[in-house]
């Protein structure tokens, strides 16, 4: 299970990235012009960006006890990730993959020679 503090540590360490209060107070960590990922309470889960709408229907499907999502993200390629159903290395990976969709070229240049 990862906690908060797993996803402020792994998010904040990738280039350019801040954090910022969004969502009802809710932690979510941004590069300019745009945020990666977040947390949302209720149920509390990571949220983050995958590639298509596509992959992230095959993931819910894989593994429900895993991901999920809501009425709300129905057409964004937008996946929640149950805390409690992932490690600190899946987290890492989520979240990469996401910065890469989300953040400015420069940033993935930076991350990609670091």
């Amino acid at each position: 299970m990862i906690t908060i503090d797993d996803i402020r540590d792994i998010a904040s360490g990738l280039p350019g990235a801040y954090e910022q209060a969004s969502y009802g107070g809710q932690p979510s960590w941004r590069t300019k012009p745009r945020g990666f990922a977040w947390v949302r309470d209720e149920p509390e889960a990571l949220v983050v960006w995958v590639g298509s709408v596509e992959e992230k229907l095959a993931l819910v499907g894989s593994e429900p006890a895993k991901f999920f999502t809501t009425s709300h993200y129905d057409g964004y390629p937008v996946l929640l990730v149950r805390l409690e159903g992932v490690d600190r290395a899946e987290a890492a990976e989520l979240i990469e993959e996401s910065f890469r969709l989300r953040a400015p070229k420069r940033l993935v240049s930076e991350l990609d020679a670091g």
